[in-house]
Parts: structure tokens; sequence; C-alpha cells
């Protein structure tokens, strides 16, 4: 069966997941945690691509961003992906591939998900047994919006700004959401929709974006269609 084209609409939040190939590491030392952060921030302004949250890890990373053109996000995503093999095979004396095939991806509503996205890659260090609690983790997004440091590779998505009327207020009402951690269900939804390229959201939301691509948007149904 012929593989479908990727699902990606701009103005769309879309949560991201790019692999190591056999789950190998994709980040040996600091430096190179720093240089994909580099690589994300050059081409997320160069594409307009709106980066809001992010989580590396040893063997893969995770973006939620929203792309303003077309094209944006794979252009952003094949230009990052190709400096870095490259960058990688080069310091570290190896060939061949890095990346466990294209990126996956998936477009979410992002009134139901989009924060629940945010929280899902700040625990990510958690569940994985790396750190205790997110603010202990250099490598994600968290670290911004707590208010611990500033980090030039985000822009806070309009919800954000309704978490609270200060900076403060807003950083508090964030820490006390990743503390609530979202449900076992929301955290299946997030990985399965983006493994598999399947929009997630509601059926008003999903009907709304099937109405503008000839992409299937869900899965379809196993079987024969029904009669009526």
């Amino acid at each position: 069966m012929a593989r479908l084209p990727r699902l990606t609409l701009s103005g769309y939040p879309h949560h991201i997941i790019q692999r190591g190939n056999n789950r190998q590491l994709i980040f040996i030392n600091e430096a190179d945690y720093h240089f994909l952060l580099g690589l994300l921030s050059e081409h997320a302004r160069q594409f307009d691509v709106a980066v809001h949250a992010y989580v590396l890890m040893s063997n893969h990373f995770h973006l939620l961003a929203t792309p303003n053109t077309a094209q944006g996000l794979p252009q952003m995503m094949q230009a990052v992906g190709r400096k870095y093999v490259r960058y990688f095979n080069d310091k570290y004396q190896r060939s061949g591939t890095l990346w466990e095939g294209r990126y996956k991806s998936a477009l979410i509503n992002s009134d139901q998900y989009l924060l629940s996205c945010m929280v899902y890659c700040d625990l990510n260090p958690v569940r994985a047994a790396m750190v205790a609690q997110p603010a202990d983790y250099s490598w994600s997004s968290y670290l911004h919006y707590c208010g611990a440091k500033v980090d030039h590779l985000i822009t806070a998505h309009a919800l954000i700004w309704e978490l609270g009327n200060t900076p403060f207020a807003r950083e508090a009402a964030y820490v006390d959401m990743v503390k609530a951690g979202i449900s076992p269900l929301q955290h299946t939804q997030l990985t399965e929709s983006a493994l598999h390229g399947w929009a997630l959201g509601d059926s008003n939301f999903l009907d709304g974006l099937q109405a503008k691509t000839q992409r299937r948007v869900l899965k379809s149904s196993a079987g024969r269609p029904r009669k009526n």
C-alpha cells in the first residue's frame, strides 16, 4: 500500500516526533543538544514556523510547532535533519542514516490538546526516570515557561497568555498544570496520533480539517463500506 502524504496545514499546531534509527543515541554530549537547538532556531525563523514547545531526549525529540506556510514545517525539518546528520557523522566519524525514517507528526486541536501536549513533552524526562522533576532537565522548554530562563527558540501560543494576567501568574499556572500531569488516555492519544499521522481532535474539528484537504485526516474503518 502506498504511503499517505504527511498531513500538514498552515495555522495549526503539530506534534512532531523524530527518532534515532534503531533507538540509537542522537545526542552524545551537551554540544550536540546545543547544535540541534541552534538549527531549530535558525530554520524556524527561515521557514516561518512558530515553535511552542520541545524536549530533546537521548534518542529522539518532540516538537510542538505551528507552521505559517503550507511547506514551512517539512522544509524546516528537512533542513534541520540533514544538517544535524552531517554534523553528527563528521563529529563522531560515522556514516549512514541517523534517523528512523522521516519524522512523524500529528495536527492537533489547540483548544483540546495544545497545553496537554506541552505537559506531555515536559514530563517525558520524568517518565523516562532521567530526572525527578521537569525543572531538573536542561533540554526542554519547561525552564522557559516556569520562568527559569528565556529561550529565544520559543514562541508562546495564544493559550499561554490566557493562563494569567502577568508573567508570574502565567508561570505559576503553568507549573501547577505540569504538576497535575495528563491522563493515561491523553498520553496514548498524543503518542499514537503522532506516530501514525492522524489528526487529533473532536468530530467538529476533524470535519473542518477534512474540508481543507484531500488527504484523509482520520484512519478509515476496516472492511467494506456499509450499505444504506
